[in-house]
């Protein structure tokens, strides 16, 4: 039973809906206030994922690649093509959904949000975690965060946010089923190279968040599926060669 996956993404369904029922109730200042906290939790959570890399080089080439090719297929814009249409599609299920900002921005932000909760290297490496060991923790530890993110994010983007729930429980749950073809191949190297690139791409979202700079978040996923190939490669066949 992927227990911490269906956590997770409740989380995030019951916080959206909050948010969206009761987010005209809070000012715009406390919205803004609490947004800046989840901002700098971002920066502290992709900080903290980061620090215990094993290979520097492999990370570096691997986002180099990841963003390379994600922008090659403009991977950005289709993840924002489906932000609208699930916006549409939510406005049409509840129409009191209809956020007050313009289109640019609701999109700015939900791609923002949608990489928060569906591409972080917290949510995949639990995912990928509780298949192999059966232990929920890193996911419902990761769903205290999600719920209250999702409640203030909703506040300002409406329901919509709820609909990330889905995505984010079909991710979370192939990887928990992959999880015992993909981890016994794994290495704790490999593990930590591909936890710092989920910590970088969470640094960015955190930049995003706090309008500092805005990344090509979205653009950077594809990052996190060359990770592990290339560490591995890294480790076993470039620096023998370098000693």
């Amino acid at each position: 039973m992927p227990t911490g996956v269906i956590f997770n993404s409740m989380s995030i369904l019951i916080g959206g809906l909050l948010g969206g029922f009761f987010g005209s109730k809070m000012s715009d200042s406390f919205k803004t206030q609490l947004t800046t906290i989840f901002g700098s939790a971002s920066l502290a959570m992709g900080i903290y994922l980061i620090a215990p890399m094993k290979s520097m080089p492999a990370v570096i080439f691997s986002l180099i690649i990841g963003t390379a090719f994600g922008l090659i297929i403009h991977f950005g814009d289709w993840i924002a093509k489906g932000a609208g249409q699930m916006q549409k599609g939510m406005n049409k299920i509840m129409p009191h959904s209809q956020n007050k900002i313009g289109e640019a921005e609701f999109i700015q932000i939900f791609v923002t949000v949608l990489v928060l909760f569906c591409a972080s290297g917290t949510g995949i490496y639990g995912s990928l975690y509780e298949g192999m060991t059966g232990d929920p923790s890193i996911l419902i530890a990761k769903s205290a965060l999600d719920f209250f993110t999702a409640m203030i994010f909703a506040a300002s983007l409406g329901f919509v946010v709820c609909s990330i729930s889905v995505p984010n429980f079909i991710i979370f749950f192939l990887l928990f089923l992959l999880a015992g073809f993909i981890y016994p191949l794994t290495t704790p190297d490999m593990i930590a190279d591909f936890k710092a690139v989920g910590g970088i791409l969470i640094l960015a979202t955190g930049f995003r968040i706090l309008n500092l700079k805005m990344f090509p978040v979205a653009d950077m996923i594809p990052a996190m599926v060359v990770i592990m190939p290339i560490s591995w490669a890294w480790t076993n066949i470039v620096m023998p060669l370098l000693k």
